[in-house]
């Protein structure tokens, strides 16, 4: 079997293509990037007979098209602007495959998916997907699912690659629509920093605030999971919320044209720029993930409350940036393998928390040394 590891050797999905490499049997791991040097790097470093390396142009459509129709499965790891492109060019290819990120658009190639008998998953990297799985398996558990909350804890700096600068941007940009919450059975939009709560994240982050973030888990899991109210609060390290802050209330979120020494451009393009180009916005003192899911229901009439949590090896142990990029890459490798294992059965765009068994799940991150705790409490 043939697996395509698409932008494999990026600063995420590198761990991705290591981890394939650890643990997978496929007979043949492609890196696909557009940067050939830096894939023949990663490849030579890994040095694995198995690996090679194929230039991919996610600008170029037909070429996705027909570059996908040689492999078993893709796993795409490329920024959230080419899901909707992958996923497009996986079934018209007819190749399953998983995503990163999450653009709304992909679910509606989920019938065009299901006549070609494939699954696609957007949203496998920690939150959402570890987190869809805490959620699956506390639903799997209740006669009724009353409330799901999920926290998580993003310990990395502002701008460690473009992609990840324009998500951590996003995620408090006060014109996203997306930051949503659901609540008796309907939803509410927030305002960055809305849902002020304080999370203990077991480990080294500790105590944080966290608010309203715009994630799909709240659009999916309601009708996947029959929740009646789901929200997703989150942060970054202080300094890289501090930072949030400033520019929320500065203005330099806006997206008005100005002109600036004779160039038009927008404040929110130049922090961008700014941000993308300055060491400072590349540093933070922990590298880590936190995730916590609390799910609230019924059970033999009883009120129950589950809650989940992740614990991953240190900076130390896991190689300082690694500690927080193998939290979102590794899922990606053990879901291309579930899929080709036969793990997963479902066709069509799906979610995580349809398409993933978390009992198989949790054991191929326990491989890992991520680990998922549960405790059980009646309210």
């Amino acid at each position: 079997m043939r697996v395509l590891s698409l932008g494999g050797a990026g600063a995420v999905c590198q761990h991705a293509t290591r981890d394939l490499a650890e643990f997978s049997d496929y007979e043949q791991i492609v890196i696909g990037d557009y940067d050939v040097t830096a894939a023949e790097k990663l490849a030579a470093e890994i040095g694995d007979p198995r690996l090679s390396v194929l230039q991919v142009d996610a600008e170029d459509y037909d070429g996705l098209v027909q570059t996908f129709r040689s492999f078993d499965v893709i796993l795409n790891g490329l920024p959230w602007k080419y899901d909707l492109a992958v996923t497009k060019a996986c079934v018209e290819a007819g190749v399953s495959g998983l995503d990163v990120s999450t653009e709304e658009s992909q679910w509606d190639h989920d019938g065009a998916a299901k006549e070609k008998g494939i699954v696609f998953i957007p949203g496998m990297g920690a939150t959402p997907v570890i987190t869809n799985a805490m959620a699956r398996r506390g639903a799997d558990q209740l006669d009724e699912v009353d409330d799901i909350q999920i926290y998580f804890a993003a310990f990395r700096c502002p701008a460690p690659s473009p992609g990840l600068l324009v998500t951590f941007l996003w995620e408090f940009h006060p014109e996203i629509e997306a930051r949503l919450y659901y609540e008796d059975r309907e939803y509410h939009r927030a305002d960055p920093f809305d849902g002020l709560k304080t999370m203990n994240f077991p480990g080294p982050i500790g105590e944080q605030e966290v608010y309203h973030i715009p994630h799909p888990e709240v659009r999916t899991m309601p009708k996947a999971l029959g929740a009646k109210a789901v929200s997703v609060r989150g942060c970054f390290p202080p300094h890289a919320i501090r930072l949030a802050k400033a520019m929320l209330d500065s203005g330099l979120y806006s997206e008005e044209k100005i002109t600036v020494k004779g160039i038009e451009t927008t404040a929110f393009e130049m922090m961008y720029e700014v941000l993308l180009a300055i060491p400072e916005s590349k540093e933070t003192p922990l590298w880590a993930y936190g995730l916590v899911v609390e799910v609230y229901g019924k059970k033999d009439g009883r009120d129950l409350k589950y809650t989940y949590w992740n614990r991953h090896p240190g900076m130390e142990e896991w190689g300082g940036k690694a500690a927080y990029y193998k939290n979102i890459a590794i899922p990606l490798s053990i879901g291309v393998q579930m899929i080709t294992r036969g793990d997963i059965t479902v066709k069509g765009i799906v979610p995580p928390e349809t398409a993933l068994d978390p009992e198989i799940f949790f054991a191929e991150l326990a491989k890992r040394r991520i680990e998922i705790h549960e405790r059980v409490e009646e309210r």
